[in-house]
């Protein structure tokens, strides 16, 4: 038991050093956006201008630092605790790029944050999310249905961003960004419980692949949504919501993991979450380069 809190312990501070991580590269990502032509969303041609700028390939180290940090954590712990500590990305996001903008944070965009963290901890502590002992997506059922709800929500979010002015089209591109990050992460949290790390058997797993295309699918919608509008923290922080919210879903009906419940636990549960949502988003709007677009 005592082995057991050690774990989740060091995947939490894994899960925050990854959120530290993503919010430096979304910086460097929301730069490097606006210094090239704007693409249709979903143009694979977007990322290989990107590949030019040099701000944006060093944030591809920063996400693959992030990305291998989450890895870990969610080997350590429950998907539904490394999830929403990735919320904290928003806040990184926010200070960096104040500081290379030359900018300090004023005291609201301070309270702002800590209202976020204060929301996120308590969510944490009442929900005590606590890790699965099955195996997830042991039937090519379940499998299937991810499947196909993933593709029924992310072509809906394309296609909405089609028809919408540009003044709202960052919206459904970064919840469509969201919602493959959160599943990849549950489907990176499936394959932990499937084995053993083992490359040999890792490549033999279905979710391997899937993974293989969601993740850099969720990359070019990021950029899509960071280019779409004039002003990044919003976008960010959509899928800073949208990530934690569908990776609860993913692991809660696929992967099996455990929440506490009762009417008092999940009113709890749900405030907490709109505290952080509600932060999340005023936040956004405080970001340091909106006041001085």
């Amino acid at each position: 038991m005592v082995n057991d809190v050690g774990q989740i312990s060091a995947g939490a501070v894994l899960a925050i050093g990854a959120a530290a991580a993503f919010g430096a590269a979304s910086v460097l990502q929301f730069c490097a956006s606006h210094a090239v032509p704007e693409e249709r969303a979903g143009q694979p041609r977007l990322l290989v201008r990107l590949l030019r700028i040099r701000g944006w390939r060093w944030s591809t180290l920063l996400a693959a630092a992030a990305f291998a940090l989450q890895v870990a954590a969610l080997s350590m712990a429950p998907l539904l605790l490394v999830q929403p500590l990735l919320v904290t990305g928003l806040v990184w996001y926010v200070l960096l790029f104040g500081l290379l903008q030359h900018r300090r944070p004023d005291a609201r965009s301070l309270l702002e944050s800590g209202l976020c963290l204060l929301g996120l901890g308590a969510f944490l502590a009442v929900a005590q999310p606590a890790r699965s002992h099955g195996k997830g997506f042991e039937s090519f059922g379940s499998a299937a249905l991810l499947g196909v709800v993933v593709v029924a929500t992310v072509g809906g979010c394309l296609l909405s961003a089609l028809k919408l002015g540009r003044k709202w089209r960052p919206l459904p591109l970064a919840v469509a960004a969201g919602i493959c990050y959160g599943v990849t992460a549950g489907l990176i949290s499936s394959l932990g419980l499937r084995f053993e790390p083992s490359a040999l058997a890792v490549f033999g797993q279905w979710q391997v692949y899937a993974i293989a295309v969601l993740g850099p699918f969720g990359v070019l919608l990021s950029q899509n949504a960071y280019q779409a509008g004039p002003m990044g923290a919003p976008a960010l922080a959509t899928i800073t919501v949208t990530d934690p919210l569908v990776s609860i879903a993913v692991g809660l009906l696929w992967l099996d993991e455990r929440i506490r419940t009762g009417p008092w636990i999940v009113l709890g549960e749900v405030l907490a979450l709109a505290v952080v949502v509600v932060a999340v988003s005023l936040l956004a709007r405080r970001a340091p380069h909106v006041a001085g677009a």
